[in-house]
């Protein structure tokens, strides 16, 4: 249950602010058509972050722990740094909803705005981890809802009066402090 937990929240955080919910909001203003692109959000996370999620699973089966555990402190305190980064997005991005409609439109962007982005790479730091790749898929797909749902019907009359400098920073702060329980060892006895 930690693992959905500790990556839902994460995830969340991590996501307030990041070019994806911005992409949210920029949809939304732009189309006016809540469900589709809560629906594209959804199917892109899912099949986004399953990748992630396989893709750490699949390194904890061929790295010993002992480097594991190195490469996921330090990747931790990476993603902990480039949380601090502002994202932006490309209005490219979201000119393709005028050829294939808001949903495939949502799922394109949705995906491929996830490619290497921190949130992608925190799910498979995260399915390594915790060795638990399904519950942090799910968790983190209920981070990206959380942060991006809202985003959809509230658009930026919430943007404005969330604290970004503040929320990054408790991501960041969650990010370090996953980094250097890892490189310290401290869920070694926990199995983890």
């Amino acid at each position: 249950m930690e693992a959905l937990l500790v990556s839902a929240g994460v995830v969340a955080l991590a996501e307030i602010g990041d070019k994806t919910q911005l992409l949210a909001f920029i949809l939304a203003a732009r189309f006016k058509k809540p469900l589709p692109i809560i629906a594209g959000i959804l199917c892109a996370t899912l099949v986004n972050h399953g990748l992630a999620g396989a893709l750490g699973a699949w390194i904890t089966s061929v790295v010993s722990p002992g480097i594991l555990r190195w490469v996921l402190g330090l990747s931790f305190v990476g993603m902990a740094i480039w949380t601090m980064i502002p994202d932006k997005i490309e209005e490219e991005e979201t000119q393709i909803a005028k050829r294939v409609g808001v949903f495939t439109a949502t799922v394109v962007t949705f995906f491929l705005a996830e490619m290497g982005d921190k949130t992608q790479i925190a799910t498979v730091a995260m399915a390594a981890h915790f060795q638990q790749p399904l519950l942090v898929v799910a968790g983190t797909t209920i981070g990206m809802l959380v942060a991006d749902v809202p985003a959809v019907f509230i658009g930026d009359r919430l943007a404005a009066k969330i604290p970004m400098k503040l929320v990054h920073s408790i991501a960041a702060a969650i990010f370090a402090a996953l980094g250097l329980a890892t490189l310290f060892g401290a869920g070694a006895k926990l199995g983890f």
